[in-house]
């Protein structure tokens, strides 16, 4: 089965092997590194189906996806549950995993609702709550350096970078780098979302948990500081929200504080690099347009200079926040 061609025939085919039938609304979703679609089954109502990306993932890295989100929703964190047929909830036709999972009927979160923000504070909580009595030990450590290593490889790659602009881009990457290696240093590493913004978010008498893909072990802190943006003050506010829901359910360590910023400079150049990898794939040109262009790449200097003196500037503190 062919990734890059996920026909609706091949989609029914796939489904039809595990008794699960698309009776009406196939749509795709909007997800790049996956391919998910919804639709609507006679039997089972509203359902997500996920076909994950080849080479991403081993069967045993997604299993462990899935016993996350499972053990999550024993403990009551609102999360979409992926359906089981005979015990059974990683399925594979033709070489190609999936699963497919219960549609949450919700609308988008808010992430400036601060009641809303103060709720999601304490679901992560209790997400982290149960990531604390997971190994996860098929997943991947939160390890900056490794992924930053990474990363400026596959940038050094990117012809279009303008050649007047790479001394001065590649300079400040490797100062950026730098200060995030010196600046990460975690206090414990717990299970973990990974990716926790507001499109992986939805509201529905509460907040609602989606898209495990990068769940991870990781400092707590890294699920958090997503949901924060504006000027200093208004993270602040944001944050205290936050936590005054996490708080209610678990001790935040507030010294991983210090880690947001070195946290989001590695999640900025890691998005680049991202996009350059997966730029073959006909969905991303598509999806990203002003990708790879001469602006596209002297904007980005220009935010990782200011991400620079981000980074050397005092972590947030709710010390003197009231």
């Amino acid at each position: 089965m062919d990734y890059y061609q996920l026909t609706p025939d091949v989609i029914d085919e796939a489904l039809a092997s595990v008794g699960i039938y698309v009776d009406r609304g196939l749509m795709a979703l909007n997800s790049y590194e996956n391919r998910v679609y919804r639709f609507q089954s006679e039997s089972d109502g509203t359902l997500v189906a996920k076909f994950y990306r080849p080479e991403r993932w081993s069967r045993a890295q997604i299993e462990q996806e899935l016993d996350f989100v499972t053990a999550a929703a024993e403990q009551g964190v609102r999360v979409a549950e992926p359906l089981q047929r005979d015990d059974v909830r990683l399925f594979e036709l033709n070489g190609l995993l999936f699963s497919v999972w219960r549609s949450v009927p919700a609308r988008a979160f808010e992430p400036d609702n601060l009641e809303q923000l103060e709720a999601l504070g304490e679901q992560l909580a209790r997400l982290h709550g149960v990531g604390e009595t997971l190994s996860l030990d098929q997943r991947p450590q939160m390890t900056p350096k490794t992924e930053l290593v990474h990363s400026r490889r596959v940038l050094e790659q990117q012809a279009a970078i303008p050649a007047a602009l790479r001394p001065r881009f590649f300079a400040v990457l490797d100062e950026l780098t730098q200060g995030v290696i010196e600046g990460y240093r975690p206090g414990g590493l717990i299970g973990i979302h990974g990716d926790c913004h507001g499109g992986n978010l939805l509201w529905h008498q509460g907040p609602w948990l989606l898209d495990f893909d990068d769940c991870r072990k990781g400092p707590a802190v890294q699920d958090l500081w997503m949901m924060l943006s504006g000027d200093r003050s208004e993270q602040l506010m944001q944050l205290d929200t936050l936590l005054a829901g996490y708080e209610n359910v678990r001790e935040f360590n507030s010294a991983e504080l210090a880690l947001i910023e070195p946290l989001r400079a590695s999640r900025m150049i890691n998005y680049m690099a991202w996009l350059a990898a997966r730029w073959s794939d006909p969905a991303f040109p598509v999806a990203f347009p002003w990708f790879n262009t001469e602006d596209y790449w002297q904007r980005q200097l220009g935010a990782l200079t200011e991400q620079l003196q981000s980074l050397s500037a005092p972590p947030l503190s709710l010390t003197s926040w009231s």
